[in-house]
């Protein structure tokens, strides 16, 4: 019989014991039966009270926790891992929230003792006499062992309250034996239930005085009011699961009369396209076999890359999500979680800089402040900032976020402010006053401005600051050595002496990494693990402000909690390839294991900031809903400010985000593309999804046949599948768990907590591996010192030697767009992905609008896609797991660098075509013209219909067509020949920026859009440009002036040259054009036209006198 799993509660609530009788409970020894699921309730009675989950802390936990937040640890390879305890990180003098890092208590009170007191929640500190002595805790512990329980200063005895709480701490000894991953896995199985009974009591008084009942719920009777109504539960055991289980989201199918003729057009367009390039074939142009072979082979290739760009979107779909349904669910007070605290599972954030240079700090900092203010449980969140650089610059602009957030997120909590971007708050055009009830709002938010303007001076001015206190105790230093060589008497040496110019923290002591002059063991590529909790775990009750005098805030009924923050540098060392941005992904990964062990992450880039407070719930509403344990990750889209309004170089890329990236979520799942990504933390683990099957359909749905356990992804063949529940029966897959991810056993033993607390809830019959309601309520333990060193280990530069990291667990190495594939490889294991679109944007960042900005990001997206092709990632290898659209989209992925060779050919045969005077065809007869509107009329309806279903504007579809040819005939043919060069010969070959000119109005909002920086990226569209003008002149020339003018011929080649020009006239607009001033590129074509327009002139009314078109000139 499946054992019973009871689940402790608060003194202030009954006590709960959920029984369910299904096989597909934790710890189930059943099989193939299902019985039915009950739930009762027993109400806490005099004699009946179990003791509180949240116990409070001992001293010596708070003692612990206090060291633990207020030091910077450090270590990495032959380091002895330690922890530097800080007295402050920052040299501004703003009040500071209780839980950021550096001692707050007051100093100690006793003669000699310079320690400081234990502080509570609030930062007050604790005092153990009613006469307000402060003392530390090694003191009150040498007063109560040798001085008789007196108080050092009033000289009387400790009131029994101490006493107790050190029975508490007496009582807690048993659980600080176990480890804290023995503590995890305990509550994650079952919760004891303490209580006392008393024979004594009587329960039939009790029941008459207080009008209580003996349990309620689905199992036995319904609890009855005086009126004698039943709450609506009624007798049958099923009733409470019915009403309680709603779904918490919808899939919104496309509508027929969109979608139907969509279908219909895309496969009418395929047979269109087969009996054109067959007619194209059979019709050679012997007058020019050359230019026709060229032109059919080039149409053949755009067909087969239309195809794998097109099939893919025959099932695009919409989704909503409940948010009420999910409160309802994981908030709200009910038979399974009576006090109504957040039973939702944790989510780590990740974000990650490198370079404070290129990346600012204050757009990172202002990144944190969104994090902090989400809407989301606040002891369930914790954020990880990643500092590749190992920068003091990042640090510090770290620590002043969090000191603004004492401010800024009880602000935005009270108001509802959107967005939590300060800096994106306060430049919005629209009324900051509207739908704003409370009074005193106008007075917080000019309080709230008034100290972000004082808040970005001070971290603008972070590197001015880091460097005049560096060079002072540089100075000092080097005085305090030659005064040392001058008392020793050699001159000598005096002269001789060099002190490391080093970089120096507030508090006076070298910065652990990157020196802004490099040394060893102080540069980017080799310096120890750093980690400093910025902000400590909250505490597990919500903590409200205090009601403060009239130029404060009011923040009495306001939670003022905020949530983990931690600091992290990896180590660096010579010879370690340490993988970039995977690399200092995987650390974070498995350093949030060991630290929070969130069962989620999200991962952002420093300049996207969350600008939907509520998008975390959004997500988590996909992954807590039916069949959410089989998705890996929620892809939500990327959007950007800063654009210019025409967006002339399609920086918003709205086709890919709105057209694509829909239609994907119809199949498998769109691919993940590197930030805004909501991760299901056991799929980057390497593990398969419950219930994994193949899927041998070709389209939507498709036919499933379950797969067997030896299953193998056909990419991953040198590695065993693996399924969490190996862990507890398999002793083999028990010894092979270690070898792949490491020897850190807080790792290994966190991945089942992590996968059971990452479940839905088990709150239906019909949904499988779930958990059961109320197993996340329970409260967060306080940082200790081997957990951070233990972190500490993880990221250190030789952990991932002979492990698996990389190579299927986490972020997966070998790719510039280590991005797609790592979503990849978990489609391939048979993990499905969501595309969750928010009615309010969910993240907001910035992207190049410059052109040659711009030409590089996409030559490092194209690099990675060629990468794709030539590694085993590719899709023609993928595994049946993986749907066969699915499969066709990611060999897209591949692929479409190479329609580059193809796409310049093409733009050249119109200029080549002009210029020879022959066409691809003989003649344009009426045939050709019939295939060509078919092709051109379906292309339009096609794309009419894709901005109905996906909402894009027409606009914006012409700029992503422009685009593509732009990208296409630059970046898409570099990225091609240096994946081609590296493959074939290993060379690596880079295109760098040489001169750089912009314009001198430094007030325009998009004065990055007109700096010109030269790269060879811009020979071939330049070339293609000029001469593609020149054939044009060229056949004008020759027409004109021609005795039989052949005007089809004309025609045809000036046609497609220029539907080539108006593809790459933003490309010759970002050369010559500046908006606000007449650009370049208008007096070219003006002279064009001018000189087209002269000679056409001529040939209808030539000069007098002559008897053939253009007199006796004569065309060579």
């Amino acid at each position: 019989m499946a054992s019973e799993s009871p689940i402790n509660t608060s003194t202030a609530s009954p006590r709960l014991r959920r029984s369910s009788r299904t096989s597909q409970d934790l710890g189930s020894d059943i099989g193939g039966v299902e019985f039915a699921t009950y739930t009762v309730h027993i109400p806490s009675t005099p004699d009946n009270n179990p003791m509180s989950a949240s116990m409070e802390y001992s001293t010596s936990q708070r003692v612990e926790d206090q060291f633990v937040s207020s030091s910077l640890f450090t270590g990495g390879y032959n380091c002895v891992t330690q922890a530097q305890l800080k007295e402050k990180v920052i040299e501004s003098e703003t009040s500071h929230h209780p839980q950021m890092t550096g001692a707050k208590g007051s100093f100690c009170s006793v003669p000699g003792c310079d320690a400081k007191v234990v502080t509570d929640e609030r930062g007050l500190d604790i005092v153990p006499c009613e006469c307000d002595y402060k003392i530390c805790v090694d003191c009150f512990r040498d007063a109560v062992r040798n001085g008789d329980h007196m108080c050092p200063g009033c000289k009387e005895p400790y009131r029994e309250l101490d006493v107790t709480e050190y029975a508490v701490h007496n009582r807690k000894q048993y659980q600080q034996q176990m480890s804290k991953t023995e503590r995890r896995m305990s509550l994650m199985k079952s919760t004891k239930v303490m209580g006392r009974q008393s024979s004594e009591f009587d329960h039939n008084k009790w029941l008459f005085e207080t009008k209580g009942s003996y349990g309620y719920g689905n199992a036995i009777w319904p609890k009855v009011d005086v009126e004698g109504s039943q709450d609506g539960i009624g007798g049958d055991p099923m009733v409470f699961h019915d009403k309680q289980w709603r779904p918490l989201t919808r899939k919104l199918n496309i509508s027929a009369a969109i979608l139907s003729p969509y279908r219909l057009l895309i496969f009418i367009r395929m047979v269109v396209l087969g009996l054109f390039l067959q007619w194209r074939v059979r019709n050679p142009n012997e007058d020019a076999v050359w230019l026709w072979a060229m032109s059919v082979v080039c149409e053949i290739w755009f067909a087969i890359s239309w195809l794998l760009d097109q099939l893919p979107k025959l099932c695009p779909i919409n989704r909503s999500t409940n948010l009420d349904v999910l409160r309802e669910k994981f908030e709200t007070p009910s038979l399974s979680n009576p006090t109504g605290k957040s039973d939702l599972p944790g989510i780590d954030i990740f974000v990650s800089t490198a370079d404070p240079e290129k990346e600012p700090p204050l757009v990172t900092a202002n990144t944190i402040l969104s994090i902090l203010a989400a809407d989301y449980p606040v002891e369930k969140l914790a954020c990880y900032v990643s500092d590749d650089g190992g920068a003091l610059l990042t640090f510090e602009a770290m620590a002043e976020a969090a000191s603004f957030a004492n401010l800024w997120v009880p602000f935005c909590r009270k108001h509802n402010i959107e967005p939590r971007n300060p800096e994106s708050y306060f430049s919005l055009k629209r009324d900051p006053y509207k739908n704003k009830v409370r009074q005193d709002f106008v007075r917080d938010r000019r309080r709230v401005k008034r100290e972000y303007d004082e808040y970005k001076v001070r971290i603008n001015g972070l590197p001015d600051s880091i460097r005049r206190r560096s060079d002072a105790y540089n100075a000092r230093d080097e005085m305090k050595a030659m005064k040392l060589g001058r008392t020793i008497g050699n001159d000598e040496a005096v002269d001789k002496i060099k002190i490391p110019k080093a970089t120096w923290m507030a508090d006076g002591t070298h910065w652990p990494g990157t020196w802004a002059l490099p040394a060893p063991e102080h540069s980017r590529g080799d310096h120890a693990s750093i980690m400093q909790v910025m902000l400590k775990p909250p505490s597990d009750e919500p903590l409200k402000g205090a009601t403060v005098d009239s130029n404060s805030m009011d923040l009495s009924e306001v939670d003022i909690r905020l949530p983990m923050l931690v600091y992290v540098s990896r180590e660096k060392r010579p010879g370690y390839d340490h993988n970039k941005k995977a690399g200092a992904m995987n650390a974070l990964v498995r350093a949030s294991a060991v630290m929070s062990n969130g069962p989620f992450i999200l991962n952002l880039d420093c300049d996207h900031y969350i600008y939907n407070s509520q998008a975390l719930r959004e997500g988590m509403c996909f992954m807590m809903d039916r069949g959410g344990d089989r998705i890996g990750y929620v892809q939500f889209p990327q959007r950007f400010e800063g654009i210019d309004p025409s967006d002339r170089y399609a920086n918003h890329n709205t086709v890919f985000f709105d057209v694509n990236m829909r239609a994907l979520d119809g199949l498998q799942g769109p691919v993940y593309v590197g930030t805004g990504c909501l991760f299901r933390r056991t799929a980057l683990y390497g593990f398969d999804p419950p219930r994994v099957k193949d899927c041998n359909g070709c389209c939507c749905g498709g036919r499933n046949k379950k797969s067997k356990s030896s299953v193998v992804s056909a990419p991953e063949t040198d590695s065993q599948t693996m399924q969490v529940g190996d862990f507890e029966d398999d002793n083999e897959m028990t010894a092979i768990i270690p070898k792949r991810f490491g020897n850190s056993s807080f790792l290994v033993d966190s991945i089942q907590v992590a996968e059971f607390q990452g479940r839905p809830l088990a709150d239906h019959p019909s949904l499988r591996n779930g958990r059961p309601p109320g197993a996340l309520t329970f409260s967060r333990e306080l940082l200790d010192a081997s957990t951070v060193a233990e972190a500490i280990s993880v990221i250190s530069c030789w952990y991932e030697d002979k492990t698996e990291w990389g190579q299927r667990i986490g972020w997966i190495y070998g790719s510039v767009t280590e991005d797609v594939v790592t979503g990849y490889r978990m489609h391939n294991r048979g993990w499905r992905s969501v595309y969750c679109v928010t009615k309010r944007d969910a993240f907001r960042g910035t992207a190049p609008i410059n052109l040659t900005d711009r030409l590089h990001q996409v030559l490092r997206w194209a690099t990675g896609s060629v990468e794709i092709f030539f590694s085993r990632n590719n899709a023609l290898f993928a595994s049946s797991k993986m749907k066969f659209l699915q499969r066709i989209a990611y060999l897209n992925v591949g692929m479409y660098p190479f329609t580059s060779f193809f796409l310049i050919v093409y733009c050249f045969l119109p200029a080549l075509s002009l210029i020879s005077g022959q066409f691809i065809v003989k003649t344009l007869n009426i045939t050709f013209l019939v295939y060509l509107l078919g092709i051109t009329v379906t292309l339009i309806l096609l794309a009419v219909l894709e901005i109905k279903w996906s909402g894009i504007e027409l606009e914006e579809w012409w700029r992503n067509e422009q685009f593509w040819l732009i990208g296409g005939t630059s970046a898409h043919l570099a990225a091609v020949l240096q994946g081609l060069l590296k493959v074939i010969a290993g060379i690596e070959i880079s295109f760098t920026l040489t001169s750089k000119s912009g314009g001198d109005d430094i007030d325009d909002e998009f004065v990055d859009l007109y700096i010109f920086k030269w790269t060879s990226l811009m020979i071939p569209p330049i070339t293609i440009m000029m001469t593609n003008l020149i054939g044009i002149a060229i056949a004008v020339c020759r027409t004109v002036y021609s005795v039989i003018p052949q005007w089809s011929k004309l025609l045809g080649g000036v046609f497609f040259s220029f539907w080539v020009l108006a593809h790459l006239y933003p490309f010759a607009k970002g050369l010559m054009g500046r908006r606000g001033k007449t650009p370049t590129i208008v007096f070219v074509w003006s002279g064009l036209i001018a000189i087209t327009i002269s000679l056409l002139w001529v040939a209808i009314s030539p000069p007098s006198g002559t008897n053939q078109i253009g007199g006796s000139f004569q065309f060579p």
